[in-house]
């Protein structure tokens, strides 16, 4: 018994380091994820939604189908394998001295809730007042496609697309305004369609100057629309 009782206490002691190599000696709940899966055993997941739902999967029409659907998490969630800043460092000073604000408007996005997993479809409108350099637009682009091809709420997402830039480009000001549409609205739940939910978040000169403010707004055809995105930083 006292054997026993002394291997027992040793795995335990074991374990607890080995758990702090992990977890960087945080606890359990700070960890960092798990391993990722792998494609075997997302397929696997995939299967067994099937059969909760109420198909067979080893039925002819859905043979490939968990296949098909890893394939697609692995473009719908792409976004995890990139970082955001990589896509802001070439900039160019050669300007000719413009110094007034650069907008893109209508980058259109497919995102995914973090709640049902249920897609986001809409778009993105940036604009930014820079200081001594500009970005290359289609960078903006992918910087708004980065932060949708992930798991996420739009809230948050406009969010990190503006922190990014401000962070990275150091300009005078961001705006960014997210117009879009949540199918875990309007397929399941209340069920309304043509809703649209618009977010916003200001920085600098966009969130202290109003002119400033609405000729960003103007130009994304929100003129009027202030009251909507004023005091969002």
């Amino acid at each position: 018994m006292g054997m026993r009782n002394a291997a027992a206490a040793g795995r335990q002691r074991m374990d607890k380091v080995v758990n702090g190599k992990r977890t960087g000696g945080r606890s359990t709940s700070e960890a960092e994820p798990s391993a990722r899966p792998t494609r075997e055993e997302a397929e696997a997941a995939v299967r067994t939604l099937i059969r909760w739902a109420g198909d067979d999967p080893d039925r002819e029409g859905l043979l490939s189908t968990p296949a098909r659907v890893v394939r697609a998490y692995e473009e719908w969630f792409s976004g995890y394998n990139d970082e955001p800043r990589d896509f802001l460092k070439r900039t160019f000073e050669e300007t000719g001295g413009y110094d007034e604000v650069v907008v893109l408007r209508d980058i259109r996005f497919e995102s995914h809730c973090e709640h049902h997993m249920a897609p986001i479809i809409g778009r993105v409108h940036i604009g930014y007042l820079p200081r001594n350099r500009v970005v290359g637009i289609s960078k903006l682009a992918r910087l708004v496609e980065v932060y949708a091809r992930r798991l996420q709420i739009q809230e948050k997402m406009t969010a990190e697309i503006a922190s990014c830039l401000d962070t990275v480009l150091k300009p005078h000001g961001v705006a960014v305004v997210t117009e879009a549409t949540h199918q875990c609205m309007t397929t399941r739940g209340v069920h309304k369609p043509g809703v649209t939910m618009v977010t916003s978040r200001m920085i600098g000169v966009f969130r202290d100057r109003a002119e400033t403010r609405q000729e960003f707004l103007a130009a994304i055809g929100m003129r009027g629309a202030g009251a909507i995105v004023n005091g969002n930083g």
